[in-house]
């Protein structure tokens, strides 16, 4: 029994009415040390506590009764096949299809969001690569801790695996190791790239990338897309 609560505020949301996924995975992992795996059951709601508890070697996130997430300890070892610079990012961006999911035009991560309300992280594809980029300049005005940096490199696995933009995919699984916090002005590159597909679960990779080109952070991700409508 952990006895402590979370709280999303509106601010964090991804889709309108609940949280961004990997915000909201972040949260849930800080409850373990080091890399840990994230499953997302039902959208975390916003603006009310939500009860955090220990469970043996999980830690769940749950609104009342509800287990709305669960995290466990965990290893990722994915490398990205490119390591693009800030400027090679800031073109990959300029390719950049929005996103074609209304519900998410908002979102924390990748929406259109004012300056120092989101994070404004548009990929776009790199030139001659199966591999999505986007530029990240974390400001002043930003707030910069682990669940940021979750945030930072959730979306773009949706762009990875969602063909021309993000779609309407879902955000069901994340697993993240963070290396080290981006410096306020550093100069940093977010890169996702496919690994694959099993049906409706869509498997993607990110990471973030510092000034020179070091692994700040890394995840694995599993993407799943709306069932097929039927006639």
């Amino acid at each position: 029994m952990i006895g402590q609560d979370i709280v999303f505020d509106r601010r964090f949301r991804g889709p309108v009415a609940s949280a961004n996924g990997g915000y909201a995975a972040g949260r849930l992992a800080a409850f373990l040390d080091g890399p840990a795996e994230v499953t997302l059951r039902v959208p975390p709601p916003l603006e009310r506590p939500l009860a955090v508890e220990r469970r043996g070697e999980t830690v769940a996130l749950l609104d009342v009764e509800m287990v709305l997430a669960e995290a466990v300890r965990a290893e990722v070892e994915v490398e990205p096949p490119s390591r693009p610079s800030y400027a090679e990012a800031e073109r990959a961006a300029g390719r950049h299809v929005s996103m074609g999911a209304q519900r998410v035009n908002e979102c924390f991560s990748c929406g259109a969001r004012a300056k120092g309300d989101g994070l404004r992280i548009h990929p776009g594809p790199v030139e001659g690569i199966d591999l999505q980029a986007a530029p990240w300049t974390p400001g002043d005005d930003d707030e910069i801790s682990a669940e940021i940096v979750w945030a930072a490199i959730d979306c773009s696995g949706a762009y990875a695996v969602g063909g021309p933009s993000r779609g309407e995919v879902l955000l069901g699984r994340m697993a993240a190791e963070l290396r080290r916090l981006p410096a306020t002005g550093e100069r940093c590159v977010v890169v996702a790239w496919p690994l694959g597909e099993d049906g409706r679960k869509l498997f993607a990779a990110t990471a973030l990338l510092g000034e020179h080109g070091e692994l700040l952070a890394r995840a694995r991700q599993t993407w799943i897309a709306p069932r097929a409508a039927t006639t």
